[in-house]
C-alpha cells in the first residue's frame, strides 16, 4: 500500500510542478509590442545619455578655451622683441656629399627620409649620397 502513496503523492507534486511551470511561462512571454518597446526605450535611453555626454564635453570645452583666451595676452605682453641675427651662408661641413633637390617634399620630411635610410643601412649620413627626394603622388 505506501507504494501506491507514494505514487500518488509522486503524481500530484508532478503536476503541480507542471502548472507553476505554464504560468510562470505566461507571464513571462511578451508580445511584439511589449518588445518594440522595450527595445525604443533602451535606444532612447542610450541616445540621451550620449546627447547628455556630448553637451557636458562641449561646455567644458569652451570654459578651457575661454581661460586659456584670458591668460594669452598677459604672457604675449611680456616678452620683448628680440633682434634677429642674420643668416649667413656656411660653406659645407667636411663630408658633404653635395647637394639634395627636394620635389614637391618638405624639407623636413626630406631629412626624415634620409636619417631612415642611413639607419636602415648603418652608415652614417655624411658617407650617403643623395641626388633627389621626390614625393610620388
Amino acid at each position: 500500500m505506501s507504494f501506491a502513496i507514494a505514487e500518488e503523492a509522486v503524481g500530484e507534486v508532478v503536476e503541480q510542478a507542471a502548472e507553476t511551470a505554464e504560468q510562470a511561462a505566461g507571464r513571462l512571454r511578451l508580445d511584439i509590442g511589449g518588445n518594440l518597446l522595450d527595445a525604443v526605450l533602451g535606444y532612447l535611453v542610450v541616445f540621451i545619455g550620449l546627447s547628455l555626454l556630448m553637451c557636458v564635453v562641449v561646455i567644458v570645452g569652451k570654459i578651457m578655451v575661454a581661460k586659456m583666451k584670458k591668460a594669452v595676452p598677459a604672457a604675449a605682453a611680456a616678452p620683448a622683441p628680440v633682434a634677429t641675427p642674420e643668416v649667413k651662408a656656411l660653406p659645407a661641413a667636411p663630408g658633404t656629399a653635395g647637394e639634395v633637390k627636394i620635389y614637391d617634399t618638405d624639407p623636413k620630411d626630406a631629412a626624415m627620409i634620409m636619417a631612415i635610410v642611413a639607419d636602415k643601412l648603418q652608415k652614417p649620413l655624411n658617407e650617403l649620397r643623395f641626388v633627389s627626394i621626390k614625393e610620388v603622388k
